[in-house]
Parts: structure tokens; sequence; C-alpha cells
């Protein structure tokens, strides 16, 4: 993100970020003694920590939740999809929470890759396998349905994981909905807004969960960033800069291999699974009508990060370009973008006119392109006061708002109840022991990017809120819902919108399009295109 920083300065700021972790912590545990206010996730850590805990802070009681209640019963699950995400889902899985008895694929290489551990070609893949969880029965014991709706007919399924091309997401989650399962659904949330707020609709009068794959929700690293960004130490925000280059001059991942056993089996009938040809199926990201380009499926994570940063505002606008610049094939989305968003500021008038030149706006600037990586993907956070840069959901570096404080240690100075940076000396007694805070109250490394977690809450909340009060069902929510979800997508594809029309358009989006009970969308396709 940064391009100069050196090593030593990189350290620096990773330090300068524990410091300031536990620095925070240890003032709102201050704060709580005093009687001046209410106990918080990190006083909880610091609690943890003064008592004398070794181990760091797990996300389960970071986030609120156990494994209390499932008393060796698991959530019985069914996955549909078992390729690329599907494979992490099931990799990243805890079984104390959710146990897999059934999965869906039409691909027979899919049906067979489900269950391998992939870290023997690749040490580095999230991707270990039905084996790995549940040993050399899991063949015998993990059913397969060819067809998905006969997976959804098994009464003791309680949860269905859809890790589909896109424009299936509607589809199999709402008739997963329709058949009494709570739904887990990759992201993003859908291939329009239309079916975006139909999903919320169908979850609510099914009275089902329905949770989104946006993972940064359930990460340690992400919430931890959010905090020091909520307490003001960055000063006043106006500019966030994210991106996410690739380079696919070698290899292009959206263009994977089809497999002889695959085309074999599918070829023949693909028409009867929904798809034009074997490569759509295989290939999926590179079409409009099963996909939508390069803002839903890397795009959609980090503008959901910034809106995370920014209090989960919505946008006011948004301004983009885009374009296949170097493929040359048959795909139909760009392969690069670049996104200007304005976000509301904390001092937004929202009686003002959004062009009001006396306005208070962030800019997020965004870009994707595919054949350059020589940028760690990530966002920087640019405030009055520090700088904040959160590189490849691996790390979060602190430093002051100017280029001569990248080699400057810096502390959380709270006088007033408002924190503010300060210089220190990194061996001051009080200054390691927040370093050591901080540290801990990070976790494991190397940090989780959240899949692990996001299915062992929604677990929690299946197992829990039909046990309880009204007021319990009404906590028992994923931390990444219809609602939260759907404004993403809308964050997505309007980009994509703005893409596709001429380069000077700004479009500003529209208060209704965010309220799943009206039936305001962007002007975009609001059906899947027909075979």
């Amino acid at each position: 993100m940064a391009l100069d920083l050196t090593p030593e300065q990189k350290e620096i700021g990773r330090q300068n970020f524990q410091r300031v972790v536990g620095k925070l912590a240890e003032a709102d545990r201050q704060q709580a003694a005093s009687g001046s206010g209410g106990v918080t996730r990190r006083q909880f850590m610091q609690g943890l920590i003064a008592a004398g805990a070794v181990a760091p802070v797990t996300a389960a009681a970071y986030f609120g939740y156990s494994n209390s209640g499932f008393q060796r019963n698991p959530v019985k699950a069914g996955l549909i999809g078992a390729g690329d995400e599907g494979g992490v889902l099931v990799g990243e899985h805890n079984p104390a929470y959710v146990q897999f008895i059934a999965y869906s694929d039409i691909r027979p290489s899919n049906q067979v890759r489900i269950f391998q551990d992939e870290r023997a070609r690749n040490p580095n893949s999230p991707r270990r396998g039905f084996i790995y969880h549940y040993g050399s029965n899991a063949q015998r014991d993990i059913r397969l349905y060819e067809d998905y709706r006969e997976l959804l007919a098994n009464r003791e399924i309680e949860l269905v994981v859809i890790a589909l091309p896109l424009h299936l997401h509607a589809q199999v989650a709402i008739e997963a909905m329709r058949a009494g399962k709570h739904v887990l659904c990759e992201k993003l949330m859908a291939w329009n807004i239309a079916q975006c707020k139909e999903m919320i609709r169908v979850a609510e009068q099914t009275d089902r969960l329905l949770s989104i794959g946006h993972q940064r929700h359930y990460s340690m690293l992400y919430a931890h960033a959010n905090e020091v960004v909520q307490s003001g130490v960055l000063g006043d925000i106006h500019h966030i800069r994210a991106l996410w280059h690739r380079n696919n001059t070698i290899r292009d991942s959206w263009r994977p291999e089809i497999k002889p056993e695959d085309r074999d089996a599918l070829a023949a009938n693909i028409r009867r699974y929904g798809y034009r040809s074997i490569e759509e199926l295989v290939r999926w990201r590179l079409y409009k009508r099963t996909g939508a380009g390069l803002m839903a499926e890397l795009g959609s994570h980090q503008l959901d990060a910034c809106s995370i940063f920014l209090g989960k505002q919505h946008p006011i606008a948004v301004t983009a370009v885009g374009g296949k610049h170097f493929y040359k094939d048959d795909r139909e989305v760009e392969d690069h973008v670049y996104c200007i968003y304005e976000f509301p500021g904390k001092h937004y008038d929202r009686s003002k006119s959004p062009d009001d030149i006396n306005n208070d706006i962030v800019t997020v600037t965004y870009s994707s392109i595919s054949t350059n990586n020589f940028e760690n993907y990530g966002e920087c956070i640019m405030g009055s006061k520090g700088t904040l840069i959160v590189e490849e959901e691996k790390t979060a570096m602190l430093f002051g708002p100017a280029a001569a404080q990248r080699a400057t240690t810096v502390t959380a100075t709270v006088a007033g109840g408002r924190p503010t940076l300060d210089a220190s000396s990194s061996t001051d007694p009080g200054e390691r022991r927040a370093a050591d805070v901080g540290a801990t109250a990070l976790g494991i490394a190397p940090p989780s990017r959240g899949y692990r977690e996001e299915l062992e809450h929604l677990a929690y909340c299946i197992r829990n809120r039909d046990q309880g009060m009204q007021s319990d069902r009404e906590r028992l929510q994923p931390r990444c819902g219809g609602r939260q979800a759907l404004a993403d997508a809308i964050v997505a594809l309007t980009a994509n919108l703005a893409i596709s029309s001429p380069r000077t358009k700004r479009i500003v989006f529209e208060s209704d399009w965010f309220d799943p009970a009206k039936p305001a969308v962007p002007p975009v396709n609001t059906q899947v295109e027909s075979l």
C-alpha cells in the first residue's frame, strides 16, 4: 500500500498499532472502573489479560459467542457448490459448531476435490477438504446430491451453505429458506438488487437466519482497526485509498482448466443445468449473465471494509471507469476498474446539496487491475492526525500524518476522554505493557480472515435463538445479515453501472435503494438473462 516503507518502518507501524490497541483497551477499562462508561469488548479482553490469560483472546470471546448449547450436537449442514469458495468454507469450518452431512455439485471434479486436502500441493491453501475434518469415513458419511433440491428435502439439515455462481445465489437461497433452512450465502449477495430485497423478505417471512459471506465482519484484525478509527485517534478522515491488484499475465485465475471428466459428463446436456456451455459453467465469472465482474468478486470486500470504517454509512455518489484493457477474448466483464466514491464525513450536512463545496465529504478511491500486483492489496485510511494501513488482511500499521513520521514510535494519549496520537518512547514500561496487551488482543498469527468465525457465530445464533426470549432472538443475528449485504451489493453493482455508462456520468445513490421494503432499485437489469 505504501510503496516506500522500509521493513524497519513497517515494523514500527505494526508496533504502533499494537500499542494503541492496548492503550485504548486500558482507557476503556479505566472508564468502566470510574463508572463513566459501560463494559466494552476491549474491556473484556483487558480483563482476561489482567487475570493472567496466556493465550491470545479468541474471536469467540471478542464477538460474544461460545460453543455452549451444542452439547455434542453441532448444527447439521449441507454445502451447495463445492468449488473454490465452497472448498475454503469447508476447509475453515469448525466441526464442533457445524457438521456437514451432505453436499451438492454437478461437476465430477468438484465432487472429488471437496474431500481433498490441497495443502499437499500448496502449503498455504485454506482448502483442507472433508477428509481432514471427518477422517477416512467422510466419503461414506457425507452424502452427495447432484440435484440440490433433494438436499433441501433432507429434514436433518438445518443450515445450507451456498457457494454457487452469483446468478444462482438468490434462487437457491430463497428455495432453502422456504424449505425451512437457515442460510449462509457467499458474497456478492445476489446478481441484482431486486433479488437481494426478495431474499431479505423471504428470510423475514420464513423466520430463517440469512448470513452473507463478507467475512471481514468476523476478522479480529479489522475489528481492532475499526476500534482505532472509531476512537478518533486518526482525527478527521477525508480519504481512504483501497486497491486489489493482480498480475494475471501468466495465469488467468478466472479462466481455469475445464477438466475432461466435467466436459464428458456435462457438455451434452449443459442447458439442463441452466448454462449455455461448459465454458460458462466453469468460467462463470467472465460473463455478465452469470457474474458481475471485479466489483462483485473483489471490490465488494473492500468497499464493505471502508463502509465499516466510516460507521456503515451509505455512499452519496460514485464515478467509475473500466474496460477490457488487457484480455482480448470472449469475456464480457472488465479486467481493470477504477472508482471514486463520495461518502458523508463526520460533519456532513444532509440539508445541503451533495454538490455543495462546503459539505464534509470522504472520498474513497478503489482500483482493481489484472496486469500488475506491485502493491499489496488493502486499505489506507488517511486522517488529519494519523494514517492506518490494513494490508492483505494480515497486518495493520499506524503512523503519524506526515511522511517524516514513518519512523516515529507513537502511542495514544487519552486526555479528557479523547485519545490522540503522541510520540512515545517504546522502552517505557507502560508502553511495553500496552504493546503486549495489543499483541495479545490481536489473536493468533497469521490472523484469521473470518471464514471460520462467520460459520461459528451463525451456528451459535441458530442453536440459541429458539431457546431464549424475544430479546435474545433479536440479538442473535449474523454480523453481516441481509440488510448490510444489500448495501454492499448496491455499492458494487452501482459502480458497474457507472463503468458501463458514459465516462462523465456520476451516479447519485438513492436512499430507497437501501430499504428492502421499497421496490426502488438502481437502473440495472432486474432479471437474469434467460437462455
